[in-house]
């Protein structure tokens, strides 16, 4: 086992109708005036944005808003959510919403105590050094951003996706409410559990040797949200079902799946798909991403897993009960091709895509991608098999 450090600062709030105790919840933490960020409409629609802002009145926590905030948020939205954070003097964020909508209120929360442009940041110009503090109400049970040290936001005029990973990111408090998901749509669902399975993925394949009782939690999550996930499509809601799988993509990103296996003095993880997949939506917004990662990682799978075949097999064995019948080459690679073809059919089962054809992407977009990538990534990249552009162009056509 490798040596690591796990910090989880994030105070979780969780349980049926958690959403109505967000103000109580604020003013006893000491904020006095948020700024909500949220989506394109859902938590209006369904009435949760308004359950939010009457927690806070009858706290008294005063608010503002900034509403809005796309999939794969764009930096002009967190530009204009510095604007409004700084002019109202705000000492919290209250992202309310999926990933995208955390991730953008992370950038606020960095960018308003920032001197420069937030993209600074993002663009590895310049590193953060303080933020405002982050409660998330997560209404999209997926990117485990509402307690990850990650926030990914796309610069549509340089058709760009970038990413910061730092403790500042982690939110100093998460509401989480797994009723809010009943009335999630089937596809947003299923791309929600492939995100926080890839998660863990990326973690488990990290190229370092295993550690029992992390790969046992990490199998363990996989095994419980592929349990949960039939469930949640035949019955929406299904509470039980619903909560599990919003404590597992919790779990899947906050770092408890990487103590361990984690690249000493790196991340606890090698990423590339997670690279990959960033320049597929940043070549098309409308890409969702956890659909995307249905594609990417069988694809990156099968290309690298002869260099570390064990990590496969134990893999293979914990999560999908899968064993070579002997020792031969042979038989190892029928029990490893068996398994990415089981999650895989896993993914599609749920209404993902098998090819990036699916998305409309061609092989003549690869170079645009692959443009993007040597920009976040570099000429070499990977943890588990190190990587060349060529590699990841190989990864893309074998996808198409």
């Amino acid at each position: 086992m490798n040596d690591f450090t796990f910090y989880s600062p994030t105070r979780i709030v969780f349980g049926r109708d958690a959403i109505d105790r967000t103000g109580q919840e604020l003013a006893a933490a000491g904020f006095g005036r948020a700024l909500i960020v949220y989506g394109g409409g859902s938590v209006v629609r369904t009435g949760t944005l308004d359950r939010v802002k009457a927690s806070l009145d009858a706290a008294g926590v005063a608010h503002v808003e900034l509403g809005g905030v796309r999939p794969n948020p764009e930096v002009s939205s967190v530009r204009a959510g510095i604007e409004i954070a700084r002019a109202e003097a705000v000492d919290v964020l209250l992202p309310v919403g999926g990933g995208s909508t955390m991730d953008a209120a992370k950038a606020i929360a960095l960018g308003a105590v920032y001197e420069g442009d937030v993209w600074d940041l993002f663009s590895k110009r310049a590193a953060p050094k303080g933020r405002i503090p982050v409660v998330a109400v997560p209404t999209i049970p997926a990117s485990g951003s509402e307690a990850s040290d990650s926030a990914v936001i796309s610069n549509d005029a340089e058709h760009l996706k970038c990413g910061l990973n730092t403790n500042l990111n982690r939110p100093v408090l998460a509401i989480m409410d797994p009723a809010l998901t009943f009335t999630l749509p089937p596809y947003q669902t299923a791309a929600g559990v492939t995100d926080m399975i890839a998660h863990i993925m990326e973690r488990f394949f990290s190229g370092e040797p295993g550690a029992p009782v992390t790969d046992n939690i990490a199998c363990g999550i996989i095994r419980a949200v592929m349990d949960e996930a039939p469930r949640v499509f035949e019955d929406p809601c299904n509470y039980d079902a619903r909560a599990n799988i919003m404590w597992a993509g919790t779990l899947a990103h906050n770092g408890l799946a990487g103590c361990g296996v984690n690249i000493p003095g790196g991340r606890d993880g090698d990423w590339t798909c997670h690279g990959l997949e960033h320049e597929l939506s940043a070549l098309d917004t409308a890409i969702t991403h956890g659909a995307g990662l249905a594609v990417i990682f069988p694809a990156w799978m099968r290309y690298v897993w002869q260099e570390h075949p064990e990590r496969f097999l134990t893999f293979a064995q914990g999560v999908f009960d899968i064993e070579p019948i002997d020792d031969s080459e042979e038989a190892v690679r029928d029990a490893v091709t068996a398994t990415i073809d089981e999650l895989q059919d896993f993914f599609v089962s749920l209404g993902m895509p098998r090819t990036l054809g699916e998305f409309g992407v061609k092989e003549d977009d690869i170079d645009q991608m692959l443009a993007g990538l040597k920009i976040n990534r570099g000429e070499v990249f990977g943890s588990f098999k190190r990587l060349t552009l060529e590699d990841a162009r190989a990864i893309y056509r074998s996808a198409l």
